[in-house]
């Protein structure tokens, strides 16, 4: 059976889950059939990809269509197998998750709702990455935009959910409308609508660079770059915790296989099309980390995380694009190879942390921080789970982000030998940048780590915490063992890492990875790694360690929550680091008093892009039009005016 038609299967399964979603059936019968069927979806999706990236694609699925210009045609290549991955991966352990934590009879309102627009857009996101006539991408990308909105404002009784979504769905539709002038360009560039790339030299440079523009535009907006990643802290903040794992893990990497299939289509891009791929990916990691660790909320850290990891996907995409540009083999393999990686990476580590954060909630009623302490104690399965994605998260090994980061660092380092300064430039930049990016993710997740899950319980929200049940904590296992054994066996992904690069490549004229990567070494590192940590577990426990003590308690008789750090507390001196760029907003309290009572003083990180200038601005423009409200009078007889003095000016400048 071919990819299309496993394909085919796999959506005709999810799609039904999300219809048994609606059956009058009494109890959690209609979710656990929706489930069921999702899995099964899931399953077969899974199998088309391996199906594709172990035998090679097949001739495709092509039908009419009646409307002009378009055809229903899919095809599943190596590069959308990649990505038709962690859509099936993620959407299925999601639904799992959603069992317990968004329970049919808990939310009798909305989780009908839930269900359905999360099939919906799980269907739409595994045709727009097999989508081969750019009518019926563009179809599917809006059933799977408005499918988020709806999902993101599940809650929408809320003022902050809805408001948070409509951020989502003004950004959404304003990455459709560039998306249609890349269409435009597309129809008039070919004549047609068919995703194929172009000969060399058969378009204009002027022609070439405008789609990928628009493409930047439309697409950099879905994958949250920054500076246009506005709506992401709020959408991933405020929407169901298994939603958020969508947004973050699959969604947003729409955008990401939006520009590489652009970047497809064209044989030979200018080396500055790399170059500012780069720096904006440069620019999301740093800004993305800085923002993070100013932020008290725990689902706005971890979505602002999002970002920081785009901006490493982009860094990559960048190093292959200039790579082609170039005509070295070696940096397209490096960097488009780390590039797709860290978008299966992500997908898991950040898919794990938001189920973590989903399970703390659950059980907590809160996403602040600051309320929060001690819970390894009370759920210490979703710790070691949340600690699992941390590490991975921060590129430490031996866990899948160190194996990614690890391609784009050598790329990197591979292009210094470069001779002309345009060329090498560019990564003695992006080097300490990634570095950076680094460091400072150990320093944000160190403190969510000790806020949240060391130390005491700092209100009756955590002390009262308990594990969550099997079906969240197994989601959050398998997430694990994903992250360990990629970390582990790189060499396992590597020959179909390969497919999707070559695919990419056109010609095919890629260096395979196990020639450029130390990927054995890696495999034993890690080993030992683990061995010498569970090694130094073992000693300990010997020793009579009692993991039931409290707190060490630095001698104090009496101590209490307040004696501890918070997790604002420990980010300050960083954060005062980027207040240039963060522009942290503080609130202290005033007393002139001999004797003064208790006081108050709280920091807020803000988004600098949305509050400090896109609101501000957006509130200008409305004031100054509310001047031209006047003219719109209900009047006839001075519409007419307007036109005859419309007529007048245009004689006049005849």
């Amino acid at each position: 059976m071919s990819g299309e038609a496993l394909l085919a299967l796999a959506l005709g399964a999810v799609l039904a889950g999300g219809a048994a979603a609606l059956l009058p059936a009494p109890g959690e019968r209609p979710q656990r059939i929706a489930v069921g069927l999702t899995t099964l979806g899931a399953a077969l999706g899974l199998a088309a990809a391996a199906s594709v990236l172990a035998y090679g694609p097949s001739a495709g699925l092509r039908l009419g269509w009646a409307l002009p210009g378009a055809e229903l045609r899919l095809q599943i290549d190596a590069l959308s197998a990649w990505f038709l991955v962690p859509i099936f991966l993620v959407s299925g352990l999601g639904a799992w998750y959603g069992l317990d934590s968004w329970r049919l009879s808990e939310h009798p309102a909305s989780a009908r709702r839930l269900l359905g627009f999360y099939a919906l857009a799980t269907a739409a996101m595994a045709i727009v990455v097999t989508a081969r006539n750019g009518i019926l991408f563009l179809a599917a990308w809006e059933v799977m935009t408005v499918s988020a909105f709806m999902l993101v404002t599940t809650e929408d009784e809320r003022q902050e959910v809805r408001e948070a979504g409509w951020i989502y769905f003004i950004a959404a539709h304003a990455s459709t409308l560039l998306l249609f002038g890349l269409l435009g360009l597309l129809w008039r560039a070919r004549g047609s609508f068919d995703l194929e790339p172009f000969a060399a030299g058969a378009l204009s440079p002027a022609l070439a660079s405008g789609m990928f523009l628009l493409a930047l535009g439309g697409f950099g907006i879905k994958a949250g770059l920054f500076p246009v990643h506005v709506w992401l802290p709020p959408a991933h903040a405020n929407a169901p915790s298994h939603v958020s794992a969508l947004l973050s893990g699959v969604l947003i990497k729409m955008g990401v296989y939006g520009m590489v299939r652009v970047t497809w289509l064209f044989g030979d891009p200018p080396l500055w099309w790399g170059a500012l791929l780069l720096a904006l990916g440069v620019v999301s990691g740093v800004l993305g980390v800085a923002f993070a660790l100013g932020q008290h909320d725990l689902k706005r850290l971890l979505a602002y995380h999002s970002i920081e990891n785009i901006g490493i996907i982009f860094i990559g995409l960048g190093l292959a694009v200039g790579g082609r540009a170039a005509g070295s083999p070696a940096l397209v393999a490096l960097g488009l190879g780390g590039a797709l990686l860290h978008t299966w990476n992500h997908g898991l580590f950040k898919t794990l942390l938001f189920f973590g954060a989903g399970a703390v909630l659950h059980r907590t009623h809160t996403r602040e921080i600051d309320q929060l302490g001690g819970l390894a104690k009370a759920m210490p399965r979703t710790a070691l789970y949340f600690l699992v994605g941390a590490a991975a998260i921060c590129g430490l090994p031996p866990l899948n982000g160190f194996v990614s980061e690890l391609f784009v660092y050598l790329g990197l380092f591979g292009s210094l030998g470069a001779a002309a300064p345009l060329r090498w430039l560019p990564a003695v930049l992006a080097i300490p940048a990634l570095a950076l990016i680094g460091a400072l993710a150990v320093a944000c997740f160190v403190k969510v780590c000790g806020a949240v899950f060391l130390g005491e319980p700092r209100t009756d929200h955590a002390r009262h915490a308990r594990e969550c049940g099997p079906a969240m904590v197994f989601p959050m296992a398998v997430l694990a063992a994903c992250c360990v054994g990629i970390g582990l066996f790189p060499a396992l992904v590597v020959p179909a890492l390969d497919r999707a690069t070559a695919g990419w490549s056109l010609a095919g004229a890629t260096v395979p990875l196990a020639g450029l990567a130390p990927l054995a070494a890696l495999t034993w590192t890690g080993a030992a790694l683990l061995a010498g940590g569970g090694l130094l577990a073992l000693a300990l426990r010997a020793a009579g360690l009692d993991t039931r003590l409290g707190t060490w308690d630095c001698g104090y008789v009496l101590p209490t929550p307040r004696m501890q750090y918070t997790g604002s507390s420990f980010a300050q001196v960083l954060v005062t680091l980027w207040r240039t760029v963060l522009i942290p907003a503080v609130t202290r309290g005033t007393s002139d008093q001999l004797f003064p009572g208790p006081s108050h003083y709280a920091t807020r990180v803000p988004d600098t892009v949305l509050e400090r200038a896109l609101l501000p601005g957006l509130r200008g423009i409305a004031w100054l039009l509310a001047w031209l409200r006047p003219l719109q009078r209900g009047s006839i007889h001075a519409y007419l005016f307007y036109v005859f003095l419309t007529l007048l000016i245009l004689l006049l400048f005849k």
